[in-house]
């Protein structure tokens, strides 16, 4: 009897014991599943941010002549107002050249990257050519313009400036809105027509 009854209280011994720990593996798993899941989505949306750099970097435009915009950061340092803002955009083997020319002679050297970087040893300046603009009045100016080498499209990047005061500057670019010269030929083309038509009919009438 008196084993049965230590038998028994054995039993419910072990019973409570196992009731007290229960919740506790309960609580444990919860936390892994909540954990597992966190980083699931840090994953995910490293993941993401991986496939839009790629996807940036593979939506290089085919080989040819484009207008693209030259959007800058600042009102002294931009494309000439003869050319609105745009300059000639050149695909050749997947390397995108754009040339700018630019308000004056005043800017006599651009880097692609940072002021500090642009006065290191080695540092590679791009030299300016003579660009000649004219305005929408006739006149006629010579300016600086640059050929400038551009890694992505829709993308800001450090282009540093030197004047003749020697003195580097700092600025962010970004090249936009490319169009190829053809297509946009052809649009001219086709609003030169529409005009005529109107014309036409307007005499007739």
């Amino acid at each position: 009897m008196k084993r049965s009854v230590a038998m028994m209280a054995c039993v419910l011994s072990g019973a409570l014991m196992f009731g007290s720990f229960t919740p506790v593996l309960a609580e444990t798993e919860v936390k892994s599943v909540s954990t597992a899941t966190a980083d699931a989505k840090k994953d995910d949306a490293k993941a993401d941010t991986t496939d839009k750099k790629d996807d940036a970097k593979d939506a290089v435009l085919e080989d040819g002549t484009y207008s693209a915009e030259f959007d800058t950061d600042s009102g002294m340092f931009h494309v000439n107002e003869a050319n609105d803002g745009k300059g000639v955009l050149t695909v050749k083997d997947g390397k995108m050249t754009l040339h700018v020319s630019l308000a004056s002679k005043n800017i006599v050297n651009l880097f692609v990257g940072t002021a500090e970087d642009a006065q290191k040893d080695g540092a590679e300046l791009l030299q300016p050519t003579t660009d000649t603009v004219t305005y929408s009045d006739g006149m006629s100016e010579e300016v600086y313009g640059f050929d400038i080498p551009v890694e992505a499209i829709d993308e800001e990047f450090d282009l540093a400036l030197i004047g003749k005061k020697n003195k580097w500057y700092d600025h962010k670019v970004k090249v936009t809105n490319p169009q190829k010269e053809s297509d946009e030929t052809a649009a001219t083309e086709e609003t030169k027509d529409t005009s005529t038509d109107d014309t036409k009919e307007a005499s007739e009438k």
